[in-house]
């Protein structure tokens, strides 16, 4: 089992863990997790009312700026955030329920010749989940 967003903040040296980074890290815990910063920020306020719309943005954006955090943009939808940064993984859109799930990451990354270096990579299957198909 691979550490929780929580788990990795609070191994990072010099980073306070203010309450309300934590509660946006406490939304942001579990498997197979891709949520937007609007469902993030709903379920932040049910566990802290007083959080605002403004700091739920820039904590995420923080988790991101800081490697914690994988922003997704899907097919031109809104952002989502995936907590699962390791192992390295795909995604699959269900064309049915509209729902984004992990897919394991097994294929090599190509030769980039004439100097290119590959930094990242992301491939956005199309197909249903095993809940539709």
């Amino acid at each position: 089992m691979h550490p929780t967003l929580l788990e990795r903040l609070q191994q990072q040296r010099g980073y306070r863990l203010t309450a309300q980074r934590r509660v946006v890290a406490q939304v942001l815990e579990g498997e197979n997790l891709h949520l937007t910063a609007d469902e993030v920020l709903s379920q932040a306020e049910a566990m802290l009312p007083e959080i605002s719309r403004a700091t739920v943005y820039s904590t995420l954006q923080q988790f991101v700026d800081m490697g914690q955090l994988l922003e997704l943009s899907l097919d031109g939808r809104s952002r989502r955030y995936d907590p699962n940064i390791d192992p390295p993984h795909h995604h699959l859109i269900c064309t049915e329920c509209d729902g984004v799930f992990d897919v394991a990451h097994n294929v090599a990354a190509p030769d980039a010749g004439d100097g290119l270096e590959i930094e990242s990579a992301q491939i956005i299957y199309r197909g249903r989940c095993t809940d539709c198909a």
